[in-house]
């Protein structure tokens, strides 16, 4: 799982959200990947009927730093295996296809998350985490699901970790953060206004902004010091769609996890035995 893959993916979700020159690249790119790696950056200028300037700014939409990494990452794409898509559930569907679907869709939005990641805000985001005084963590509806679940594994490695789905309560928190806070929006969509609002509040009060969205621009990743990506998957009738994207946010946060547990290794070991232990002591005890 390295970044030289998940340039198509890129451009699929990207597309719509381009200036018109950017577009007709990303279109072309799309249809005729192949030859589209084989190109200059003139030569791609040249087939799309566009200028070498717009396939730099094409790259720079995609948060690349060039041409030859943007084909890089189509090349890993045409050497990957085909994949079947996101497959939605039918009416009265067999236990045993529904099991195969979601496992396939799972599975594909897990893979397209590690080529949304750019390894450097990855690691920006272990950084501000691993310094931070405190952590709030804020998320709306399924999200909230999201924030609470980094809650509690940050807070198993004695990090000051908040998360709250009440709008005022973490309203009220972060007007009172400090530079040294993190602040980390979740939203898939990245349009979620109570999020993007949050973020914009935190920015003011000079603490460090993460975001977490699906792939591209949005109110929240706009918001953001440091912007996370998940992969943008289709949410379809029964919102399989939103199944595979809470794994992929929750993926995302276990990564950001281990990677700050890993790099203070021996103080994490201690304090994930002691919480261990601290639960099994009031286990103990409600037993008796």
């Amino acid at each position: 799982m390295t970044n030289t893959t998940g340039g198509l993916v890129m451009l699929k979700e990207m597309r719509d959200k381009l200036p018109p020159s950017e577009k007709k690249i990303a279109s072309y790119i799309l249809t005729n990947p192949k030859a589209a790696v084989s190109c200059t950056t003139s030569e791609l200028a040249k087939h799309s009927e566009t200028s070498s300037a717009a396939v730099i700014r094409l790259c720079k939409s995609l948060g690349l730093k060039g041409f030859q990494e943007l084909k890089l990452k189509v090349v890993g794409d045409l050497q990957k295996d085909v994949q079947e898509g996101y497959r939605d559930i039918q009416p009265n569907e067999a236990y045993d296809s529904v099991l195969e679907k979601m496992t396939n869709n799972s599975i594909q939005s897990l893979k397209e998350t590690a080529e949304m990641l750019h390894l450097s805000e990855l690691s920006k985001s272990v950084e501000a985490l691993k310094d931070a005084k405190n952590i709030h963590f804020f998320g709306v509806g399924a999200s909230a699901i999201i924030a609470q679940d980094a809650q509690q594994k940050f807070l198993r490695i004695n990090k000051n970790a908040n998360a709250f789905s009440d709008l005022h309560m973490v309203a009220m928190l972060v007007g009172n953060v400090q530079p040294e806070d993190v602040v980390v929006g979740i939203s898939f969509s990245g349009e979620t206004a109570e999020v993007a609002n949050i973020l914009e509040l935190a920015n003011q009060k000079g603490a460090t902004t993460i975001s977490l969205t699906k792939y591209g621009s949005s109110k929240v990743a706009d918001q953001a010091d440091i912007k996370l990506f998940t992969s943008a998957s289709k949410e379809a009738t029964f919102r399989s769609g939103a199944t595979s994207s809470r794994l992929a946010q929750l993926h995302v946060l276990d990564i950001l996890f281990m990677c700050v547990a890993s790099s203070q290794y021996d103080a994490s070991i201690q304090y994930l035995d002691e919480s261990r232990s601290a639960i099994e002591y009031i286990q103990q005890k409600r037993r008796k």
